[in-house]
């Protein structure tokens, strides 16, 4: 028999990235995060925000595990969460019933949270709003969750295609949500800047007139295209 699981596992302490670190990432798009990670590092796009006027953040992430219908997970991943955290809830796309609202957020917006991701649906649209915190989710319904476990907090998750741990930086725009992991930080953060200095050349010829791009023009040029009439 398999032995009944606690109704809430917490891990509280994980490492955390330096402000320095997550404010190397503040105002760019998530597009340029990942071109630094080589094309990749983006939830599914099926995780969207409520609100495009509330859907830039830039944070820590704080994880948790929601079984079918709960609340513990995200309320307890709140209540580890301070200033400029993102609290991420993976609900393995449970979709009968919201798993936050806008008391949760408000509550959270009171802790600092800065952003709130989940891959489950969320309730109470216009509370959200007022209460500008940023939340991305995949679907909306008025049907109520429950505090019923069980759940995990600061553990490893995934949703939306990407596992998520807790002190990686997450990174959401109009585009999406995009985790970079905690060990990989400082290698994109080296090579988010290449990308934000050849973006920022490449918008340059764009606004002086370009109209063929370099590799396009090499790739015409060459012996790889086979030309018909």
């Amino acid at each position: 028999m398999i032995e009944e699981p606690p109704i809430l596992t917490l891990r509280r302490n994980f490492p955390r990235p330096t402000q320095a670190q997550v404010d190397a990432f503040k105002g760019v798009q998530t597009g340029f995060v990942v071109d630094a990670m080589k094309g990749r590092g983006a939830l599914d796009g099926t995780i969207k925000p409520c609100s495009n006027d509330q859907a830039v953040f830039c944070g820590v992430a704080v994880t948790a595990h929601a079984g079918p219908a709960d609340i513990i997970g995200p309320f307890s991943a709140i209540e580890i969460s301070g200033p400029g955290d993102i609290v991420v809830v993976a609900t393995d796309g449970y979709q009968a019933t919201a798993v936050a609202g806008d008391r949760m957020l408000g509550i959270a917006k009171n802790r600092g949270v800065e952003g709130f991701v989940t891959d489950g649906y969320v309730r109470d649209v216009t509370g959200i709003l007022d209460v500008g915190v940023p939340c991305f989710c995949t679907g909306i319904t008025p049907n109520s969750p429950a505090a019923n476990g069980p759940a995990t907090v600061g553990q490893r998750i995934t949703l939306g295609g990407a596992t998520v741990n807790a002190g990686d930086i997450i990174i959401g725009d109009r585009d999406g949500v995009v985790v970079v992991p905690f060990a990989t930080i400082d290698q994109v953060i080296a090579d988010l800047k290449v990308v934000c200095e050849l973006e920022k050349e490449l918008d340059t010829k764009v606004l002086e007139g370009l109209k063929t791009p370099g590799f396009i023009k090499e790739l015409f040029e060459s012996d790889r295209v086979k030309m018909i009439d």
